[in-house]
């Protein structure tokens, strides 16, 4: 089952974790600099919830904005 809520289909975006080195030029340097990056996910808060789908009892993955609007039928 992929981790992607059911409603809106939000699921994991990639990104970068920057690490920078070097003191900053308010503080009297001569600027940060980008030293490395990794890359990382950015995960949607996701519950699991029994819902109807299709008239029948399912579990899925919501998100919690899904949950907040109230855009399904509690099994």
């Amino acid at each position: 089952m992929l981790k992607k809520c059911e409603i809106c289909k939000k699921g994991a975006l990639t990104g970068k974790t920057i690490a920078r080195k070097g003191q900053y030029k308010a503080k009297g340097g001569t600027g940060s600099k980008i030293a490395r990056w990794t890359m990382r996910k950015f995960f949607p808060n996701l519950q699991k919830m029994r819902i109807l789908v299709n008239g029948h009892p399912k579990r899925v993955y919501l998100c919690a904005k899904c949950i907040k609007k109230g855009d399904f039928k509690k099994a």
